[in-house]
């Protein structure tokens, strides 16, 4: 079997979405590099789809280009990298700074890092011959998340990072896109704290195959954002058009949380 993408790169891979991926991707034929800051995740999804574990983590730059490095070593290059690692912190503007600055650095940063560890080696003008960068973003950075501040303002940084980078460098055969799912059944739905939008979330919930599948037809072509919850793309145009109006309606979702949860 000849994958599209034969040398794929997925952090955040040791469960979730990016187990999801990194398992499909195989699947197809590609070699995979699993990455995960837990090693022992990376390991056992690596040894089940026989690629190559690469503990680390996405937060630390001397990480992210020794993720790279290998690819580069063991697989003599990386033609689709999947962006995929996130962290759910819940609160308002009163979260602590660590918090969000532990969002910033997960959510925002590691995409930076990966930006400059890749581009100089898909751009190079002897031996570069362009890429493919998935960001997993989150319907949150096209919308918001009620109940958390943090991973919203981080994910909304987050797609326009890589809207940038569209913009930026699609003539020269860099291909960015954007996944943005809403409620997927993954430990972040489970292990990411309060949110007052979390019920919202797990009743339209699908599964990280779906999105895996979602991913696929959505590489297959090139249109910028891909949406496994394809209602989004009507809740962003609303947001779009009409931004009090949106506004308006999930403060009203806001206002029925509130008194849902007192005495």
């Amino acid at each position: 079997m000849t994958a599209r993408f034969p040398r794929v790169v997925v952090t955040g891979a040791g469960g979730g979405i990016g187990a999801a991926l990194a398992r499909r991707f195989a699947a197809d034929g590609a070699r995979v590099v699993v990455n995960d800051l837990d090693a022992a995740a990376a390991q056992a999804v690596a040894a089940d789809i026989g690629g190559l574990a690469v503990p680390g983590d996405v937060a630390n730059e001397a990480d992210v280009r020794r993720l790279v490095d290998t690819a580069w070593d063991e697989l003599g290059g990386c033609d689709l990298f999947c962006a995929n690692a996130g962290i759910l912190t819940a609160g308002s503007a009163d979260a602590p700074d660590a918090d969000w600055e532990k969002a910033w650095q997960v959510n925002v940063m590691s995409h930076v890092y990966v930006a400059r560890a890749l581009l100089p080696r898909w751009l190079d003008s002897e031996t570069g011959h362009g890429g493919r960068l998935l960001f997993t973003v989150s319907a949150a950075g096209l919308l918001t998340l009620l109940g958390s501040a943090p991973y919203s303002v981080t994910k909304h940084a987050a797609l326009g990072f890589a809207e940038w980078l569209r913009a930026t460098y699609a003539h020269r055969g860099v291909t960015v896109q954007a996944l943005c799912p809403q409620g997927v059944n993954t430990a972040m739905m489970v292990d990411g704290g309060r949110s007052a939008s979390k019920a919202l979330l797990a009743a339209g919930a699908i599964e990280p195959e779906d999105v895996a599948e979602t991913v696929v037809e959505g590489l297959a072509g090139d249109s910028f954002l891909i949406l496994p919850h394809p209602e989004v793309a009507e809740f962003y145009q609303r947001r779009a058009t009409d931004p009090d109006r949106w506004l308006g309606g999930m403060n009203k979702i806001q206002r029925g949380f509130d008194a849902a949860a007192m005495p």
